[in-house]
């Protein structure tokens, strides 16, 4: 296997050198990072960037798939920003989010092909007193709180988008309100084989799914902060897209004391979640819902080379524990970025925030001022024995499969080559199975997965 995957790995892995002769010529480690920006007119800012990656996992673990999968994709952001006034600014975001090498993998979260990311327009005032505020109206990316529930995606090659009003204050200290209501921007093509192709079919919003969220944070006494925050969910059944028809409101809050040298640090955050559900998308029963989420995590940050960070993590979201009952007792994360708590997504992605238990030990160091590392050791629960193994796909109504889905190891390292410029990173994950991933109804069976990756990202 391991022959296999470093052959397979290595010759695709050499496309992405050629990104690194895109670097520009005359930028050095030790000067600025050289931008577009540098050479336009003082109202109009633009920045692109451009990033390739290669993915190979052993053992696919979905249900009804196996073998071997590996995938080149490529994301190239263009954002142009044009200051009419000192107040107000006009921007525009487009997205080209390809795939090649696929077998069968994509899909809307991996291919987006020449799309409107972002247009819109923002306005600066100073009102509330005490502060200033940002409005912003039209097609936008957001990233709120810590990222768990709404997210502008970072590794996954596809970014959610909104269409809709952002409102947001920033105060004296740290003090900050956010309040929005948008219509998630429904990713195309729907179909796979469009997807494969790459075809170029723009997205669109309908007025039937609605997002919306109310949020503050504050400092507290003793560098601690504090966040709470509301987000809503309305999804209703169409024709043309049948939908969960989910009527969801997610209340919550976090507490947390930021990283110091040779001082411990913590962060917790727990959300419940209710109102209305369904089972799947073709069902037509209403369940009642009623969900909760929680996230603790206690560091400690050494004082010495390579700044080492210990960290001791827990996670716990609900699962449904009888699908019968009448009731949804999953968590639903919205619009949440998760690689950050439990490894690469792409075609990898093996946990998400829903019936989930995984307690957790991470390191990270950085031995330069442009190299960085983490290693991380994880092990997971399903939160309900009858509920799904949610992205893998796998269920056990009977729960006679158990609960225990695995460990996981997980290595990453960012080289900072030209800082702002570019970037390379590689990162691996391999899967120790547990029992219900070798038991459960549809499952392949084939034991551990492993996922490696590399890539390359260019700025300007």
């Amino acid at each position: 296997m391991w022959t296999t995957l470093f052959r397979r790995s290595s010759t695709r892995a050499l496309l992405l050198l050629l990104v690194s002769s895109f670097a520009p010529a005359g930028a050095h480690a030790a000067g600025a990072p050289l931008r577009i920006d540098d050479h336009l007119p003082e109202r109009l800012s633009l920045t692109f960037v451009s990033r390739a990656r290669y993915e190979f996992l052993h053992n696919r673990f979905r249900a009804l798939t196996s073998g071997d999968a590996d995938i080149l994709v490529f994301r190239t952001l263009i954002h142009a920003r044009f200051a009419a006034t000192d107040k107000l600014t006009f921007g525009a975001e487009m997205i080209d989010a390809r795939s090649y090498l696929q077998d069968g993998l994509v899909s809307t979260g991996i291919v987006n092909a020449v799309e409107l990311l972002q247009g819109y327009t923002e306005l600066d005032f100073d009102w509330p007193p005490g502060g200033t505020s940002e409005l912003r109206a039209g097609r936008i990316t957001m990233n709120v709180g810590s990222r768990r529930f709404a997210a502008r995606n970072r590794f996954r090659n596809t970014i959610n988008a909104f269409t809709g009003i952002d409102w947001r204050w920033r105060g004296e200290g740290q003090r900050e309100a956010r309040a929005f209501w948008t219509l998630p921007v429904q990713r195309r093509p729907f179909r796979p084989k469009d997807t494969e192709d790459n075809k170029i079919q723009f997205d669109r919003e309908t007025i039937d799914v609605q997002f919306w969220g109310l949020f503050y944070g504050d400092s507290l006494p003793g560098e601690h902060r504090g966040e709470l925050f509301v987000f809503g969910l309305h999804e209703d059944d169409t024709d043309r897209r049948p939908t969960r028809n989910r009527q969801l409101v997610t209340p919550g809050f976090r507490f947390w004391k930021p990283p110091a040298k040779g001082a411990l640090d913590y962060m917790i955050e727990s959300a419940l979640q209710f109102g209305k559900s369904r089972a799947n998308p073709v069902s037509t029963r209403d369940l009642d819902h009623f969900a909760h989420f929680h996230h603790v995590e206690v560091g400690w940050s050494f004082d010495a080379p390579a700044s080492p960070r210990l960290l001791a993590q827990f996670d716990y979201a609900s699962g449904d524990d009888d699908p019968t009952d009448g009731k949804n007792g999953r968590f639903n994360t919205l619009f949440g970025a998760r690689r950050f708590d439990f490894g690469p997504t792409g075609i990898y992605g093996p946990f998400a925030r829903a019936n989930l238990v995984t307690p957790g030990l991470r390191l990270r160091l950085k031995p330069t001022k442009t190299v960085s590392s983490f290693v991380s050791l994880r092990s997971f629960w399903l939160a309900s024995d009858r509920d799904a193994w949610v992205a893998a796909g796998l269920r056990d109504p009977t729960g006679q499969s158990g609960s225990y889905l695995g460990t996981q190891i997980e290595l990453r390292v960012r080289w900072d080559v030209l800082p702002g410029n570019l970037r390379l990173e590689s990162g691996l994950a391999h899967l120790f199975a547990g029992g219900f991933r070798d038991d459960a109804p549809l499952s392949s069976g084939q034991g551990d997965a492993t996922y490696v990756y590399a890539q390359a990202t260019v700025r300007f």
